[in-house]
């Protein structure tokens, strides 16, 4: 059976048609660069310290009921305790000096009883003043992230099953929906617990539409421009959307003002239903073979040229001796139904955890960088650019299974490193940090093209999807990872850098891919050799 690319290849790579697709698609990306980070800003913890009543105090006291603790070498004042409230009035009542009269660390205390005051200074309010993440509650912080990771992670396994059965363009424009009305609908949360929820349900329709949204156009652009559109385009919509992001953080200093403005983008795409297509690479596995020639034909009317009478000539051969036979859905056992297969899912699997794991953790990390959170994500931001330009050249002129093993060492390497550089070289910690996620993040866009490149169409966004999921479960512990700085300053990096180099030598044993055309077929897929000769 004649290959696809070749039937179509009276339409040219870059007309009308494909720039159409390309831009819109790279487009619909932004909204999700917004989204995957507003937690950096909606969970940031302003400084704070338990209120103090408007009770009859002195001055002095009234400066002094706030203990003082000293935390990584500086003093400042206590987040979670205070001087007990009725101790400090009966002393302040009778005349006496805190500090003079009185040895404060003789003091008994206790908790924030009456709440905390948080400084206004960066913030006006974030989710942690609204609901008190704090203290006791701390936990609930770095949670929030991992709810939003949690529904990704759903999003990204039943996505690429739903996609399969139903289609490219209705999971992509129902998932846009749903990441759209619900990030909206947060900011009506009267709790933590409800605002968790629809974090959840935000993050399932972010990840289905990125999936969506790159499988359809990995399968509707083909040649160098496919290559483009996977490696550069997709992700620099993302990164454009990540950069965009402090802009607004900046701006809007309020949690709600900052999500309002995040999921309005999303309403922009419900009147371009009509100028995304259904992939017909996905149309023609189904055995629709008219509708795909109906979209192949509208694309050469944009692109002016002439389509021949008939053009899925082969594919309309082959769907009348299988019509008779019952056909078989995809599903994700289909991942696992042979050897090679099996494998191949497996190591991509473990890549894929492996490179979000870090990847979400050195961005999470950013209001770590700077004092200035708003700097800090745009510099995480702009390192993912040269990243993605790097992932593009290095899809165009080598091979598949190198680009990913050296890259996977540089960002282990720089990771490592950091834990040798003294604590007054801080400058050159930071730069080894964005040089660890510039390896890493170039890392996760190769392995989009790769994967797709792997499978065949009726696999493609299963696995995608599964891939996706499994490297969703590292993005969910991620912001638990950077709690281990807590026991041990490095241990964040020397946990990242050994599992970066460590799937590099996974990574050995996959297929390659580059020059060769997308499976069609399963059988297509078990022909490639797992090591070049």
């Amino acid at each position: 059976m004649k290959d696809y690319e070749e039937t179509i290849a009276f339409l040219g790579q870059w007309g009308r048609f494909q720039q159409i697709v390309f831009f819109l698609l790279c487009a619909s990306i932004m909204p999700n660069g917004f989204g995957a980070f507003s937690v950096v800003f909606l969970t940031d913890i302003q400084n704070h310290h338990c209120i103090v009543p408007k009770v009859n105090l002195t001055q002095d006291w009234r400066n002094a009921i706030i203990p003082i603790e000293v935390v990584n070498g500086k003093q400042e004042l206590s987040r979670c305790s205070r001087y007990r409230l009725d101790v400090v009035r009966n002393l302040s009542a009778q005349g006496f000096i805190p500090g003079i009269d009185v040895n404060l660390t003789d003091l008994e205390q206790e908790g924030c009883v009456d709440g905390w005051s948080y400084s206004k200074d960066i913030y006006q309010s974030t989710l942690v003043s609204e609901f008190d993440l704090v203290c006791r509650d701390q936990w609930k912080q770095p949670f929030t992230a991992t709810v939003y990771f949690l529904g990704v992670v759903v999003g990204s396994f039943f996505s690429g099953q739903l996609s399969d059965r139903f289609g490219r363009k209705l999971v992509f424009f129902a998932t846009m929906a749903v990441q759209t009305v619900f990030t909206f609908v947060q900011i009506f949360s009267p709790s933590w617990t409800v605002f968790s929820i629809l974090n959840f349900i935000s993050g399932l329709g972010q990840i289905s539409n990125y999936v969506a949204a790159f499988v359809l156009g990995t399968e509707i652009l083909t040649g160098n421009i496919r290559v483009l559109f996977s490696s550069l385009g997709v992700c620099l919509g993302f990164a454009i959307g990540y950069m965009v992001l402090p802009l607004f953080a900046y701006f809007l200093r309020d949690w709600k003002s900052l999500l309002i403005a995040i999921s309005l983008p999303g309403l922009l795409y419900i009147p371009l239903w009509r100028f995304i297509p259904e992939s017909p690479r996905w149309l023609l596995s189904q055995g629709r073979v008219e509708e795909a020639e109906a979209i192949v034909r509208e694309a050469a009317k944009r692109n002016r040229v002439e389509a021949p009478l008939v053009i899925f000539e082969d594919y309309r051969a082959h769907d009348d001796k299988t019509n008779t036979e019952p056909k078989e859905l995809p599903n994700v056992f289909n991942l696992l139904r042979t050897r090679n297969i099996r494998n191949t899912t497996v190591i991509l699997s473990l890549v894929w955890f492996i490179l979000s794991t870090g990847y979400f953790g050195l961005s999470l990390n950013t209001s770590r960088l700077h004092a200035n959170p708003y700097i800090s994500c745009f510099i995480s931001a702009a390192v993912e650019v040269p990243a993605y330009i790097s992932s593009w050249l290095a899809l165009q002129y080598l091979t598949r299974r190198l680009s990913v093993i050296c890259i996977l060492l540089l960002g282990g390497v720089s990771l490592l490193l950091i834990t040798l550089v003294p604590q007054t070289l801080s400058e050159l910690s930071v730069a080894l940090e964005m040089l660890g996620k510039f390896g890493i993040t170039t890392g996760t866009s190769l392995m989009y093209v790769y994967t797709a490149e792997l499978y065949p169409t009726v696999l493609r966004n299963t696995a995608t999807g599964v891939c996706s999921t499994a490297s969703r479960i590292g993005s969910c512990i991620a912001p638990f990872l950077l709690q281990l700085s807590q026991y041990y300053k490095y241990l964040p990096y020397i946990t990242l850098g050994t599992l970066a180099a460590g799937s590099a030598f996974a990574a050995l044993f996959l297929p390659e891919t580059f020059g060769q055309p997308l499976p069609q077929t399963i059988q297509q897929m078990h022909k490639r050799e797992r090591w070049v000769t």
